[in-house]
């Protein structure tokens, strides 16, 4: 069973700060596991930060963006 974890707790252990995540969510680089119907809170598991990784290992590569989407097939 994958670990489930809050938008904190995945920036905790991924290094990126919540504002980043929240921009990756808002232009589709990554996805939100689930969200709570009581709160609303987004739930995150475990290929979400090694989706972040990836990301992360393709910005130090210096891809832009959209060569991420491309590289992670987001763009056809």
């Amino acid at each position: 069973m994958p670990n489930i974890l809050l938008i904190k707790d995945l920036a905790r252990l991924t290094g990126y700060s919540i504002y980043t995540i929240k921009y990756y969510l808002k232009i589709g680089l990554l996805k939100e596991a689930g969200r709570s119907p009581e709160t609303n809170f987004r739930y995150f598991d475990d290929t979400s930060a090694a989706q972040l990784q990836k990301i992360r290992a393709l910005r130090k590569e210096g891809k832009s963006i959209k060569e991420i989407k491309e590289s992670i097939g987001l763009i056809v």
